[in-house]
């Protein structure tokens, strides 16, 4: 830069940095955060940068991260929104659902942050997080089926997969692929109809004695 660095307290700068990630990949995706242009946004040099991260995937898992976090909280203020008054079993499935429709819901709103999350693995060094992940509230969606009778435990085993690839799958064909350009409303339904397949696909063979919503999903 031809101009000093914009000051930051002491170990404010790696959160800085971040942010502006945040901001450019919110916009761009994965492909505008470059170390150049971070740098630029936050008012620093690259050599101010350097000293907190090692190189531009050290700063991408970093941010990336953040977006995960980001796809959580949305997955958990869907669950909220879906109620939580009710059965035991039937909270069990509804959890499941919302974990899905807030899955595709951030990959409407935020394309850019949903393209990010995924794009870097996370560091395995990383010291773990105190709030649950997208990952961890899938897992625990199914296993609370689980206990709650829905799912057979010896349909257990892999679901997680079944249930992220179909629901992943259609959040990038809605973000990035075909369905990009079609109207709200309709990917909107589109979304629930991926959600309570998945969750029938899931439950399949295991729904005795399970309450069913008045449409006849769980």
């Amino acid at each position: 830069m031809t101009t000093a660095d914009r000051p930051y307290h002491h170990g404010e700068l790696p959160e800085a940095l971040i942010a502006a990630g945040l901001r450019l990949s919110r916009a761009g995706g994965s492909a505008a955060l470059t170390l150049r242009a971070v740098t630029r946004e936050a008012g620093v040099s690259a050599t101010a940068a350097y000293r907190h991260f090692t190189d531009r995937d050290h700063l991408m898992r970093d941010t990336a991260r953040r977006t995960r976090r980001a796809l959580a909280d949305t997955m958990l203020e869907t669950i909220a929104e879906l109620g939580t008054d009710l059965p035991p079993d039937a909270q069990a499935v509804q959890r499941l659902r919302g974990v899905g429709l807030g899955y595709i819901r951030f990959a409407l709103d935020e394309p850019g942050w949903f393209d990010l999350a995924f794009s870097m693995p996370d560091d395995p060094s990383a010291a773990p997080s105190d709030r649950p992940g997208p990952f961890e509230l899938l897992m625990d969606s199914l296993d609370a089926m689980v206990a709650t009778g829905v799912l057979a435990p010896e349909r257990r085993n892999g679901a997680e997969w079944a249930c992220w690839g179909s629901v992943h799958g259609f959040a990038d064909l809605v973000a990035r692929g075909p369905l990009r350009d079609q109207e709200r409303p309709v990917v909107d339904q589109l979304g629930r109809n991926v959600v309570e397949s998945v969750i029938a696909g899931v439950v399949a063979g295991s729904l005795d004695g399970v309450r069913l919503r008045p449409d006849g999903s769980c």
